[in-house]
C-alpha cells in the first residue's frame, strides 16, 4: 500500500484545519492511560502521606508546619500530581524520541503504535500538569488569608499559581515561574499535532522539536521546588538517573534520525564538496556534540550525586538564577522559535512559487508541441 495520501485525503486536509479523526481516536485511548496515571498518582499520594505521618519526609525539614498530613492533604495531592506528571512527561519524551529514530533490529513495536502512545501520553501529561497546579491553587485558597472573603482568596491564589511571576516569595519566585512557563509551552507545542494540516507538516515537525524544552523546564522546576528532593540524597539521585535514558535516546535519535534529510552526510560530495560544509550540517553536528556533552554531565552527576542541591543543616546561599534571567531566557527562546518558524514558512512559500513558475513555463511548451 502506498504511503502517499490519496486525492480524497488531500482534499479533506485542505478543507479541515483540525485533525478531528486522530483527536477522537486519542481521546478514546486517553481513558485507559489517564486511569493508570491517576492510580499511580494515588499510590504516590499514599507514599507521601505515610512519610509525613512517619516523620521521614524531607519536606518537614523545610516546612515543619506541614506535619499534619490530614490538614494539608491538598499540598500532598499537589506533590503527587507533580511527580506523576513528571513521570508521564519522561515516558512521552522517550516515546517521541523513539518515534523519530530510524528503526533497528531491536524494534519490536511499529512506529505507528509508538506515535499513538506518544500522543496519548502527551495529553495525559498536560492533564497531570494542570491537576498539579490546580491542587496547589486549592491549597492556597485554604491556606491564604483565612479571614478574607472567598473571592479575595481565590483572586490571590489565582495570581500566585497561574500568573507567571505572581508568586513573589522564596525559591518559588523562580521555581513556580519556570513551572508555569513549562505548562503554558506544553499546551501549544503538545497539541499542535492536531492542526498540522493547517500549519504544514514541515513547520509542525520543526516547532514540535522544541517541546524538549518543556521537559527540561519541568525537571528544573522539580529540583528547585520539589521539597521531597530539595536536599542531596538517594531520591534526588534517582531523578538524575532517570535523565540518563532520555539523554542517551536523544543522542541515538540525532545520530540515526528517521528522516534521511536530517542525517549527517557521509561523503564529501554530500557535505558540499569544494564549496565547504553547509550551515545546516554544521548545526546538526553541533547539536550532536552538545547532547553528547549533556550525556557525560548527567552521568557524572548521577554517579557523584553532586548537582548543587541543598545540604541539611546548612544555610542556603542566594539564588543563582533570578526572575529577570528567566524572563530573558524565555524571550530568547521565543525569538528563536519565531525565527525558525518564519524561516520554514518562507522556504515553503519559496518552493511553492518556484513550482508555480515551473508549471507556467511548461504550459506554453506543451501548447506549442501540441500545435505542431
Amino acid at each position: 500500500m502506498s504511503s502517499h495520501p490519496s486525492q480524497r485525503q488531500r482534499v479533506r486536509r485542505q478543507q479541515s484545519r483540525v485533525d478531528t479523526r486522530s483527536l477522537r481516536q486519542d481521546l478514546r485511548h486517553l481513558l485507559l492511560d489517564a486511569s493508570v496515571a491517576f492510580a499511580v498518582t494515588l499510590a504516590i499520594f499514599v507514599l507521601l502521606y505515610w512519610r509525613v505521618e512517619a516523620g521521614t519526609s524531607q519536606t518537614l525539614m523545610v516546612m515543619p508546619n506541614l506535619d499534619d498530613a490530614r490538614r494539608y492533604w491538598l499540598y500532598w495531592a499537589c506533590q503527587a500530581f507533580g511527580w506523576s506528571g513528571l513521570l508521564w512527561a519522561w515516558i512521552t519524551v522517550l516515546l517521541g524520541l523513539l518515534r523519530s529514530t530510524a528503526p533497528g533490529r531491536w524494534s519490536v513495536v511499529s512506529h505507528a503504535r509508538v506515535e499513538r502512545w506518544h500522543r496519548v501520553t502527551s495529553l495525559t501529561t498536560i492533564g497531570l500538569m494542570f491537576a498539579h497546579a490546580f491542587a496547589f491553587f486549592l491549597e492556597r485558597i485554604r491556606d491564604t488569608g483565612e479571614g478574607d472573603g472567598l473571592g479575595d482568596r481565590m483572586a490571590s491564589a489565582f495570581v500566585e499559581v497561574f500568573v507567571p511571576g505572581g508568586y513573589d516569595s522564596g525559591t518559588g519566585q523562580v521555581a513556580i515561574l519556570v513551572g508555569l512557563i513549562a505548562f503554558y509551552l506544553a499546551i501549544p507545542l503538545g497539541l499542535s499535532f492536531y492542526v498540522r494540516w493547517w500549519m504544514g507538516a514541515r513547520l509542525w515537525r520543526v516547532l514540535h522539536r522544541f517541546v524538549i524544552v518543556v521537559y527540561v523546564l519541568s525537571v528544573w522546576h522539580t529540583l528547585l521546588y520539589g521539597t521531597n528532593v530539595w536536599f542531596d540524597g538517594w531520591f534526588r539521585t534517582v531523578v538524575w538517573a532517570l535523565q540518563l535514558p532520555i539523554a542517551l535516546v536523544f543522542l541515538v535519535r540525532l545520530l540515526t534520525p528517521l528522516r534521511a534529510e536530517e542525517r549527517l552526510p557521509r561523503r564529501r560530495r554530500e557535505s558540499g564538496g569544494a564549496t565547504g560544509i553547509p550551515v545546516a550540517v554544521l548545526l546538526r553536528l553541533g547539536g550532536r556534540l552538545v547532547v553528547g556533552a549533556a550525556v557525560v554531565v548527567v552521568l557524572l552527576v548521577t554517579v557523584t550525586g553532586r548537582d548543587g542541591g541543598r545540604t541539611p543543616g546548612q544555610e542556603t546561599g542566594d539564588m543563582l538564577v533570578t526572575q529577570p534571567m528567566v524572563w530573558g531566557g524565555l524571550a530568547v527562546f521565543l525569538t528563536v522559535l519565531c525565527a525558525v518558524g518564519l524561516a520554514v514558512a518562507l522556504a515553503r512559500d519559496d518552493r511553492a512559487s518556484r513550482t508555480e513558475r515551473t508549471r507556467s513555463t511548461e504550459r506554453p511548451e506543451r501548447t506549442r508541441t501540441a500545435g505542431s
